[in-house]
């Protein structure tokens, strides 16, 4: 009975009442929820992961572009491996891996 009359007197308090309310409306309820937040902190992550990526491959593309200009032994290797290009009277042969 007695813990009954104290949630009683905690709910009669105006002020923390208000408060739970407030509280319970910005973490579950607004437009920028704790869910929401969320969702955009993994969608940040991934697209952070994302850009690492393609700088590394933009990185890589600039060093296999200046070897290209700058050697010609470097330029042939990518047209056999890459374009699969073939010097005259010359036979190519591909080999699949299962």
């Amino acid at each position: 009975m007695k813990v009954l009359k104290t949630i009683i007197k905690v709910l009669r308090n105006k002020y923390l009442v208000a408060l739970a309310v407030f509280l319970a409306w910005i973490i579950f309820f607004d437009s920028r929820d704790i869910f929401t937040q969320m969702d955009k902190r993994a969608e940040l992550n991934s697209l952070l992961e994302s850009k690492r990526f393609y700088e590394n491959e933009i990185a890589t593309a600039k060093k296999q572009l200046s070897d290209i200009q700058n050697n010609a032994a470097a330029l042939e290797k990518i047209a056999r491996e890459q374009y699969k290009m073939k010097k005259p009277n010359e036979d190519l042969f591909l080999v699949e891996e299962p």
